[in-house]
Order: C-alpha cells, then structure tokens, then sequence
C-alpha cells in the first residue's frame, strides 16, 4: 500500500501545484486551497450517511458503511476521475480535511491502479493553519494604506505596485454598494486563503487600499485589519470629471463586459440592469426616499439611452451619486478618524511616486519593481 507523505509547505502552494481535494463538495465550497479540484472520494449524501453511522456505531461501522457505498462502478468512476487528473497534471498531490483516512484511500486505490502520489500530511487542516499564519505574520510587516475619494482609481495604483496586495480581488467585490462581481463571492476561508497565496510572494513591504473591515461578505482578518489601521496613509485626489470616467468604467464598463462575457448580450444585460438597480435600492436609508427616486429615474432613463449605443448616458445619476452620496460619506469617515497620519496627498501620479518611493525605503533601498504594461498595470484613465 502506498503511503508516501509530503509537508504542508506553503511552496507548494507558490509553485502553483495542483491538488486533488477528495473532501465532499460541500466542504471544498466552504474553502478549499489554491491550485485545488474537488474530486471527493464520498459525495456529500454518500459522506453525510457514513457521518450518521460513525455516531451510531463507530469508525470501523462508517468505514464498512462508506466500502459498501462506494464501490463497483462507483469506485471506478472515482478512480477514473482521479487519473484524468493525473494525465494532465502528473505532479498533482491529494490531500482530504486532515490528511487521513479519505486521502489514504485514495492514494492506495491510485496505488493498485498503477499511480503512485503523495499525499499532504495534515491535509487542508495544516495548509491553512499554515496560510492563516502568513496572514499574521504580514501583519507586522511595513504596511502602506492607499486612500482617496471614489473613483480615484486606488485599485488600479495598487495593481501597479508590485508590492501590492489587492483585497477587492481577493474578496472578488469592489467595497461598495455597486461593487458585487457577478460571479459568486468566495466563502470567507477562500478569502483568507487568497490573501495568504498573494502575500506569499511579499516578504517585504506591502501596499494596500483603504478598506473597511467587510469587503462584500468577507471580513479582513483582524490581526491584519489592526495592523492596517495603524499604518501610514496615502491619500489621491483627482478632479470629478476624472473620477467620474473612472467610475463609469469600473461601475458600467468593466461590469458589462463580465456579465456579456459570463452570461451572453441578452441574459447579462438583464442581470447587470438588475445588479445596478438592486444596489441603488439598497442606498435608500441614506439617500432618502426624493433623492432615491430622482436617482433612479435618471438610471432608467441611462439604461434606455445605453441600449440606444450611448453608454455616456449613465453619468446622469453616477455624477450626483458621488457628490451627494459617496464624496460626504468619505469626508465624514477623514473626520472622524482626522489623527490619521498621511505621508502624502496628491493626485495618482505623484501618489504613486511616493508609494515607490515608500517601498524602496521600506525595503532597505531595495528597487520597487514596476508592470510595465498600462493593461497588466491596471493603468487608470487619465
């Protein structure tokens, strides 16, 4: 029987290795780890009835029990799932919840079939206390915190920044009432996990934007979320005109071409009309019930002119959603916090000159490095 056991080193998770996830369905999409495929061993009826019968009769009941249910073709589909797998991936690891008993079996069926692979001692279990401790651990490195009004493209100034941890991407949400992506948010543990793999590359300083604690449905780990409370600021100011094209972008743009892309013209536009729509409803508390309607008035009429090949229309409520909604929160949130330290407040430009500048000094002289290309550089509009 094969039992050949790797460590739970993160720089399997750097070098991108893929991994065979044999937990239940049901547990990879609470939180899996990168690079990872969810082929289980039990799918989640099969594993809930052997977890019925480990508490009725024991461990050696639930592993007759699970034999008797996964087994003849059952097991042989399972089998021919995994070494597709392999057939593209060769050098791919198994791993289960702490590495035990399901991934035992599956490396000993793989065994009998003629492939020999590891599996990850400790399972998910240790590669995420593992990620988890990375997590803390950039918490006190040198942390650099990018402010500003909306639409003064902070994400695109950290995109450019090769010390630059993106937490909207990670949360796949912008921070915002008009931030939903429109594909499925991640469970907060795929949050954490991202944010791990990303600052596995950061072993120095790092920049990041301005957040609250929630971004979407997750919540910055707080030992990180102190750490960027306490951290040094930046803060860009552009003019409206400016922000406001790069709000149209990210807010009308950008959201159009993932959901046309995702969903095809008719049933993305549907769900876009409907996404922007719902996030302007959801304002009603703070914008008041004349300010809502006058709103949403000039976002039926921007989507009628959008349909007629004029995608401009939309600044018709964008322009006073930032003025009146989004531009006082801001100031309100600089008040109430006014003993934040700021190094420097200028536009994108002289901005992202002072972060280099942070990250060199930070790093102990050492060159920040720079995309070079505007789109891989998130370059924003100018």
């Amino acid at each position: 029987m094969s039992s050949t056991l790797v460590e739970p080193d993160l720089g399997l998770l750097r070098e991108g290795r893929v991994l065979i996830d044999v937990r239940a369905p049901v547990e990879f999409r609470q939180g899996a780890l990168p690079g990872a495929v969810n082929l289980p061993l039990m799918d989640d009826a099969e594993r809930h009835r052997v977890g019925i019968e480990y508490k009725r009769a024991g461990q050696d009941a639930a592993i007759a029990l699970g034999e008797h249910l996964v087994a003849g073709d059952v097991r042989a589909e399972r089998i021919d799932a995994w070494q597709r797998l392999l057939v593209r991936h060769p050098d791919a690891l198994i791993y289960c919840f702490r590495g035990g008993q399901r991934s035992r079996i599956a490396q000993q069926w793989l065994a009998e079939a003629g492939i020999e692979r590891p599996r990850i001692r400790g399972g998910w279990k240790a590669m995420r206390q593992a990620l988890c401790s990375r997590v803390d651990a950039a918490a006190e490195q040198p942390l650099l915190v990018v402010g500003g009004l909306t639409g003064c493209a902070k994400t695109s100034l950290i995109q450019a920044l090769s010390c630059g941890l993106d937490l909207e991407a990670c949360a796949r949400h912008k921070g915002s009432a008009f931030g939903r992506h429109p594909l499925t948010a991640p469970s907060q543990t795929d949050f954490e996990h991202a944010m791990g793999l990303r600052l596995l590359e950061l072993a120095g300083p790092v920049a990041l934007e301005d957040e609250s604690r929630h971004i979407g449905t997750a919540n910055i780990p707080l030992t990180f979320w102190r750490s960027m409370a306490r951290a040094p600021r930046i803060r860009v100011e552009m003019p409206l005109d400016w922000r406001l094209q790069q709000i149209h972008k990210d807010y009308i743009e950008d959201l159009w071409a993932v959901y046309r892309h995702q969903f095809g013209e008719w049933l993305g536009w549907a769900l876009m009309r409907k996404q922007l729509s719902g996030a302007l409803q959801r304002l009603r508390k703070r914008l008041g019930g004349a300010r809502l309607a006058r709103l949403q008035r000039l976002q039926a009429l921007a989507f009628r002119e959008h349909e007629r090949g004029n995608s401009q229309a939309h600044e018709a409520w964008l322009a006073p959603l930032l003025t009146e909604y989004y531009d006082p929160m801001y100031r309100y949130q600089l008040e109430k916090h006014d003993d934040q330290h700021f190094l420097h407040v200028g536009d994108w430009d002289s901005c992202l000159a002072v972060a280099r500048d942070w990250a060199d000094e930070a790093s102990g002289g050492e060159r920040e490095g720079f995309l070079t290309s505007a789109t891989s550089a998130g370059q924003p509009l100018g």
